[in-house]
């Protein structure tokens, strides 16, 4: 979900009268959740489990928080004419499945082609970083990681690959473990143009194994 659509879902639940739950609240549920595992929220171990849950929550889902766009605000146009992709490959990625609040566990590799000025390597992870610290599903994880950098830096292209490992998957239901699930988006010249894109590709088999 991105900010606009954030928007929209908090309107709607000021519309039906609903506010947003506070730390009670949340601390409340996880209480009955460990009730309703079979356990005694009581018993000593468990006391503080709520209040540590609410804190992993907020750590979790901080890409709630900030609106991407606004981190590739800042960029740069002294160059010396640098006309190549720039790639970086191998950032860590954490996220949790919209479906059943799990672990998504594995690597982002991003590039884009720029088109006259270009932005801190770090505000490229930290877009990544965002986009994963909210519930997701892979798919729609990679479209707007992709879709931000295209539309905030009017790069020439952007291409976006994400292998990661579905705790969903692979710890429960249907238990098929080392499973890896691979999306990639590509936009611009990264779409069009056949051998920039194998380039890219090439770039990160290395890494993850991508082909193709």
């Amino acid at each position: 979900m991105d900010v606009a659509l954030q928007g929209v879902a908090r309107e709607k639940i000021k519309k039906a009268g609903r506010r947003r739950p506070d730390r009670a609240d949340v601390e409340a549920a996880v209480r009955l959740l460990i009730e309703w595992t079979g356990d005694d929220p009581d018993r000593e171990g468990l006391l503080d489990t709520p209040a540590r849950v609410v804190r992993a929550y907020e750590e979790m889902f901080v890409g709630y928080n900030t609106d991407p766009s606004e981190l590739l605000g800042r960029t740069f146009e002294e160059t010396d004419d640098y006309d190549d992709m720039i790639v970086l490959r191998n950032m860590r990625l954490e996220s949790h499945c919209e479906h059943h609040i799990v672990p998504i566990i594995g690597k982002a590799h991003v590039a884009y082609l720029p088109d006259k000025r270009v932005v801190g390597i770090s505000k490229i992870a930290r877009v990544v970083e965002v986009y994963a610290k909210r519930l997701q599903i892979q798919e729609t994880l990679t479209t707007q990681i992709a879709n931000t950098i295209q539309n905030v830096l009017q790069p020439q292209g952007v291409a976006v690959v994400i292998e990661a490992a579905h705790m969903c998957m692979t710890t429960r239901g249907i238990r098929k473990p080392g499973v890896s699930m691979f999306t990639r988006r590509f936009l611009g010249a990264f779409k069009t143009d056949r051998d920039l894109r194998q380039e890219f590709l090439a770039s990160i088999a290395g890494s993850s194994g991508v082909g193709g």
